[in-house]
């Protein structure tokens, strides 16, 4: 049964590919304003979860709820206009526009003004009021005006927080934020990511465990598309399993 009062819900969910199940009838109830990793090493079907949360793939079974909604056959649009957003871990933006125009497309985008395609931008102030407020939180307002090619692959990263932020999103995913940065831009994603809005639950794919612990208040580890282990970080750390299959532990 759904948790209404639950951001994200998932209840054995699964996705198979030619015989292969990268997801393995996977259960979570995520809570309102809950800060959440996914781990597990390479293969496990962490971003294939995401893809199937975001509705970019259909699950082979299973059910996913969005704020007390089945949105099981929701397209991806429908479960942004319910507050989720998400980043991938390959940087996903318009490498010609600057960072301002990449962020004003995405806080158009969840309006009915992306049907206006004959009106300028110049006509909707709250927008670019909305766009440099999101650019400030992440720390690029000095470089709104710069072209995405010619930002750094870690201000590149920071853009692509501003975007999944400039709808207002209640439920935040993020792939791998920290993918290819360097341990200073590392350092100061983490810190970034720990400023974000309390109420904005946050579900997190990450790689590096120091990151995921620091973020974090429950980890989730996935291995093989199964969840085999489930707790809080201390908790998680500690399991011989996950220490086993994630760590490389004998």
């Amino acid at each position: 049964m759904t948790d209404p009062a639950a951001a994200l819900s998932l209840t054995g969910l699964s996705k198979e590919f030619g015989g292969l199940l990268a997801v393995d009838r996977v259960s979570l109830t995520i809570g309102a304003g809950e800060r959440r990793a996914i781990i597990g090493p390479n293969g496990a079907g962490k971003t294939t979860l995401f893809s199937l949360i975001s509705g970019e793939t259909k699950p082979s079974d299973g059910h996913i709820a969005l704020f007390g909604r089945d949105v099981t056959r929701y397209a991806p649009h429908r479960r942004a206009s319910l507050g989720l957003a998400r980043t991938y871990q390959i940087t996903n933006l318009f490498p010609r526009l600057t960072a301002l125009e990449n962020c004003l497309l995405a806080v158009q985008a969840l309006t009915p003004a992306k049907f206006h395609l004959h009106r300028g931008l110049h006509r909707y102030p709250a927008f670019y009021e909305r766009a440099r407020r999101v650019l400030e939180a992440v720390g690029l307002a000095d470089r709104e005006g710069a072209a995405v090619r010619n930002l750094s692959h870690g201000e590149q990263r920071q853009l692509e927080i501003a975007l999944a932020l400039a709808g207002s999103p209640r439920l935040l995913l993020l792939d791998e934020p920290t993918a290819g940065l360097s341990p200073a831009e590392s350092h100061a994603m983490t810190a970034l990511l720990k400023e974000l809005d309390p109420a904005i639950t946050l579900l997190v794919i990450e790689h590096d465990m120091d990151v995921a612990f620091a973020l974090t208040d429950r980890i989730t580890v996935l291995h093989y598309g199964k969840v085999v282990a489930d707790g809080l970080a201390h908790e998680v750390k500690a399991s011989a399993l996950v220490q086993e299959i994630y760590l490389g532990a004998s």
